[in-house]
């Protein structure tokens, strides 16, 4: 099986530019270019090329990557696991940040149904966007003088 870059890049459903980068990065070989002929890639940059979008897709970084594409040999099952290992850190701690902005998310959609009509709207307020115009009519409130207090 031997194919075009636009073939390939087609068959792994990415754009032909996402090849070169690829191959700009190291990640993917340039084939040689027959004289007057067409580059041609073959099954290994098919398989090489769904094994970075497989490792894309489990969250590994594109320098991540480049380490498991060298890796090989006795070491290479220690190295990897130290890599997915942290990249399982990292989806854990995404995670509980998303755990939190879901709660905090939640607590305002429960102020913002709970807040009585007319008042200011608890989310803008939280965020900070409406602190003056909801400051604003309680401030001409207790600034302007009260009609028992003119001469």
């Amino acid at each position: 099986m031997h194919m075009t870059i636009g073939q390939l890049a087609a068959f792994a459903d990415v754009n032909v530019e996402t090849v070169r980068y690829y191959q700009r990065r190291g990640l993917l070989p340039v084939p040689v270019r027959p004289e007057g002929g067409v580059r041609r890639y073959g099954a290994e940059d098919t398989a090489r090329l769904g094994f970075i979008r497989r490792a894309q897709a489990t969250g590994f970084s594109l320098a991540e990557i480049a380490q498991l594409l060298a890796a090989n040999g006795h070491g290479a099952c220690a190295h990897t696991l130290a890599l997915t290992e942290a990249r399982l850190v990292d989806v854990r701690s995404r995670l509980a940040a998303l755990q939190q902005l879901e709660r905090d998310l939640s607590a305002l959609v429960m102020e913002c149904r709970q807040a009585p009509a007319g008042t200011c709207c608890p989310t803008l307020d939280r965020l900070g966007e409406n602190t003056e115009a909801c400051a604003l009519p309680t401030q001409r409130r207790s600034a302007a003088p009260s009609a028992s207090a003119r001469p």
